[in-house]
C-alpha cells in the first residue's frame, strides 16, 4: 500500500446522506416550483392569448357596436326624454294660464249677462212709457182733431154770424179776442 499524502477529515455516512438528500430535496423542490411557476405562466398565458383572440372576434367585435348602439340609443331616448318633459311642464304652464283666461273670461260674461238683464228691464220700461207716450199722442191728436173740428164749426158760425151781423161790428170785434182765448185754452189743454 502507497502512503497518501492527503488526509481527509473522516465525515460520517450519516451526515453525508442527510446532507445529499437536504441538497436533491431542495433542487427538487426548486425545480418543482419552477415546473409550477412556467406551468401557470403557460396556463395563463393560454388563457390571455384565448382571451385576445375572443375579445378581437367578430363576435365579440359586433356585441361592442351594439353595447355602443345602445349606449348612443339610451342617450338620444334621455334627450328625448327629457324634452317631452320640457313640453310637459310648457303645456302645463299653457293649461294655468289658459284655466286663468277662462275663469276671467267666465266671469266678465257673468257680469255682461246681469248688464244685458239691465238693459233689458229698461227696454221694457222705456217700451212700457213709449206705450203710454203713444197713446198719450194718440188721445191728444183726436182731441186735437175734436177741438179743429169744433173750431171749424165754430169759424163758420162765426163767418154766419158776420153776415148776418155786419151791422153789428162792435160784436164781430169782441169775437174775435174770444176765438183767441178759446183756441189758447184748447192748446194749453193738449200740452
Amino acid at each position: 500500500m502507497a502512503p497518501t499524502l492527503f488526509h481527509y477529515s473522516l465525515v460520517p455516512m450519516d451526515d453525508f446522506l442527510k446532507h445529499e438528500r437536504k441538497e436533491r430535496c431542495k433542487r427538487l423542490v426548486g425545480t418543482g416550483v419552477v415546473v409550477l411557476l412556467v406551468t401557470v405562466a403557460v396556463a395563463l398565458g393560454a388563457l390571455l392569448i384565448v382571451y385576445v383572440k375572443r375579445a378581437n372576434s367578430k363576435a365579440c367585435q359586433e356585441g361592442h357596436r351594439a353595447v355602443m348602439e345602445c349606449r348612443n340609443v339610451t342617450h338620444l331616448l334621455e334627450q328625448e326624454l327629457t324634452r317631452a318633459q320640457d313640453g310637459f311642464r310648457d303645456a302645463e304652464a299653457q293649461v294655468t294660464t289658459y284655466n286663468h283666461t277662462v275663469m276671467t273670461l267666465m266671469a266678465s260674461l257673468d257680469k255682461e249677462k246681469a248688464h244685458s238683464l239691465d238693459v233689458e228691464k229698461k227696454v221694457e220700461e222705456l217700451e212700457g212709457e213709449i206705450t203710454t207716450l203713444n197713446q198719450k199722442l194718440q188721445d191728444a191728436s183726436m182731441e186735437v182733431e175734436r177741438l179743429r173740428r169744433k173750431n171749424q164749426d165754430l169759424s163758420a158760425r162765426i163767418a154766419d154770424q158776420k153776415d148776418s151781423a155786419s151791422s153789428l161790428k162792435d160784436t164781430s170785434s169782441t169775437a174775435a179776442p174770444l176765438l183767441l182765448i178759446l183756441l189758447l185754452g184748447l192748446g194749453a189743454r193738449l200740452l
